[in-house]
Parts: C-alpha cells; sequence; structure tokens
C-alpha cells in the first residue's frame, strides 16, 4: 500500500493529536500543514516532520503531495473548507461535529458527493477494535430484543470551548448520540433510527448563549425507549447501556476515548450469568481512525466501512441533535 500524504488543516490541539497519530502508521506522512499563524505553522511543521508549511487553506488543497486534508477547525468552519478540499479532488477527514446546522451538513455531504472523493467524520471511537467487538455482541443474540438504551456524557469543559460551536450538544452530544445511532442501525437496520419521536430539554449558558446541558429522551418506531444526557458544565463522566430482554451490556471505560491497551464491556445476563469481555488494541481511537482512512483510501472506497460514520450516517446524528436543540430553544428560559 503507498504511503497517503497527509494534510492538515488547523494548528489546535487537537490537529496535535490526529498529527501524533500520522506520524505513528508507517502507512501515512504529514506532507503538510496550514494555519492563519505562520510561526505557528512552522512550528507545528517542524515538531510533526511535515514537509511545507502554508498560511492559506488554498495552498493546501493545491499541493499535489497531499492525498487527504484532515480539517481540524472549529466545528462552523467545517462546511466550507470541507468543499474547498473536495472541490481540489482531495479525500476529507474532518473533525465532528459534521457542522453546526443541518443547512450547513447538507451542504458539507452535496459537495462531497458532487466531487466524488472520500469523507469521514472524525468520530474516531468508532474505528478501535472496542466497538468492532461491541457490534458482534449487539448481533449474537445474548441480549434477545433491545428494549432500551441510556447514554450520558459530560465534562467540565466550558471555559475553553468555541463559543461559535453551539454548545455541548454538538461539543459531546455528538458522542452518545453517534453511539445511539450506531446501536439502533444495527438491531433494527437502515432507515430505523429515523423512524423516531423525541423531546428534548436542557438548558442556555448565559456565559455565551449556547446549550450548556441537556436531556432527550426518544422513542423509536420499533419500540426502543433510549435517554441521552449531556453537559459541558460538570465531569468527567461518560455512561453507555444497551438493556435487551435477555441481558445487558454496558461499557466499563469510556466509550468515546478507547486506548491502547485493554477496553472492558460488561454483560450481565438475566438468568445470573456476568462476563466481563476484553478487547485488546495495540493502538488508540486516533491511531486506528488514520488505519481505516489508509485502508479506505487503498481500496479506493468513498466512504468508510461501519462501524465508522458514512455521510448518511453523519446526516442522520446532526439531525437528531439539531432537533434535540430546536425543542430546547422552543422553551422559554
Amino acid at each position: 500500500m503507498a504511503m497517503i500524504g497527509w494534510g492538515i488543516l488547523g494548528t489546535g490541539f487537537i490537529s496535535d493529536t490526529v498529527a501524533a497519530a500520522i506520524g505513528e502508521s508507517p502507512g501515512s506522512r504529514l506532507a503538510a500543514v496550514a494555519g492563519r499563524d505562520v510561526a505557528r505553522t512552522e512550528e507545528f511543521r517542524a515538531r510533526f516532520g511535515g514537509n511545507r508549511a502554508y498560511g492559506y487553506a488554498a495552498e493546501l488543497f493545491a499541493d499535489p503531495a497531499v492525498d487527504i486534508v484532515y480539517v481540524g477547525l472549529p466545528n462552523h468552519l467545517h462546511h466550507g473548507f470541507v468543499a474547498e478540499a473536495a472541490a481540489a479532488g482531495k479525500a476529507v477527514l474532518s473533525e465532528k461535529s459534521l457542522s453546526i446546522d443541518m443547512e450547513k451538513s447538507r451542504a458539507l455531504v452535496d459537495a462531497v458527493a458532487v466531487n466524488d472523493v472520500f469523507f469521514v467524520e472524525g468520530l474516531m471511537y468508532l474505528a478501535h477494535p472496542l466497538i468492532a467487538r461491541f457490534v458482534d455482541i449487539l448481533r449474537d443474540g445474548r441480549l434477545g430484543t433491545v428494549k432500551s438504551i441510556h447514554a450520558s456524557y459530560a465534562a467540565d469543559i466550558w471555559q475553553v470551548v468555541n463559543p461559535q460551536g453551539r454548545g455541548t450538544l454538538y461539543n459531546l452530544g455528538c458522542y452518545p448520540v453517534s453511539l445511539l445511532q450506531l446501536v439502533v442501525q444495527t438491531v433494527a437496520g437502515e432507515g430505523a433510527f429515523r423512524d423516531r419521536r423525541q423531546t428534548g430539554t436542557g438548558s442556555i449558558s448565559a456565559h455565551d448563549g449556547n446549550v450548556s446541558e441537556a436531556a432527550l429522551a426518544v422513542r423509536f418506531g420499533n419500540g426502543i425507549l433510549a435517554t441521552v444526557q449531556t453537559a459541558e458544565t460538570y465531569g468527567m463522566h461518560p455512561e453507555f447501556i444497551v438493556v435487551g430482554d435477555k441481558g445487558s451490556l454496558r461499557f466499563l471505560d469510556n466509550p468515546w476515548l478507547p486506548q491502547a491497551g485493554t477496553s472492558r464491556l460488561l454483560f450481565t445476563g438475566f438468568d445470573g450469568t456476568v462476563e466481563e469481555i476484553q478487547v485488546e488494541s495495540d493502538a488508540d481511537a486516533f491511531l486506528h481512525q488514520v488505519r481505516m482512512v489508509e485502508r479506505s483510501l487503498a481500496a479506493g472506497s468513498k466512504i468508510a466501512d461501519r462501524p465508522s460514520p458514512r455521510p448518511a450516517d453523519s446526516i442522520e446524528i446532526m439531525e437528531m441533535l439539531t432537533e434535540w436543540e430546536a425543542d430546547i430553544r422552543r422553551v422559554p428560559a
């Protein structure tokens, strides 16, 4: 497999993490980086062994050594730069969330489709072996018929979030919602996630006018009930559990930040069976995401294989998040 040349757009902390993962894979190299601050961009290039540093995104997109662009910018900027990269014929990995509203999200996905390039949203945890094992268990029948799902993700990050990012739903809520979408799709099929009624509530921050704490109740057409909570004002608190009529399955470690080494799931059967399921991995989620991109490009694919999100999955996730936000803002504070 030929080595893939990456172009990184943005020099924030998340770009550091992705650049480090690129450097760990023998199938990838950092070809170029672009950022507004010339000195910072050059320092980033030198630190991660990149070939070139640019002051403008257009220069990065025009570089023939760049096979794929990683968009590591704030989410309100994703749609425009993804569209530009796609128009230049580049494959794209864009950081989560897809965007901040449905108009921008659909424009992003349409641009990728029109230009016929590979695209994946950076929900990196979905590329980790922990999630593949989780999906296998959902399919093996031990849970019986899935009845309910509960998810929660809270972290004390309000001081550092982008005020234009529209709050915790898109900063943190995209993680449990994306895993909920994967579960419902896995156990009930394509289209099942959209067949639902949902009611959301939450709190608006006086600090930036964005949603800071939120809760969601959902009933899917197949009868599955789900609750999701998220907050950027306290924590760290990750939780995800699926309950069927034969038992339950929960993550014992943070499902949205799986690491190298051992990750754990707990199956509890209603017949008294208890099993801790250990999943071994040689890499964290970010390096697995890089490997997933390498495999996809080598195969000539325009979308990632599940469990990683396809553009249609990313749209379904955004639909739930934006409807949730609309519910919150509809209710007077």
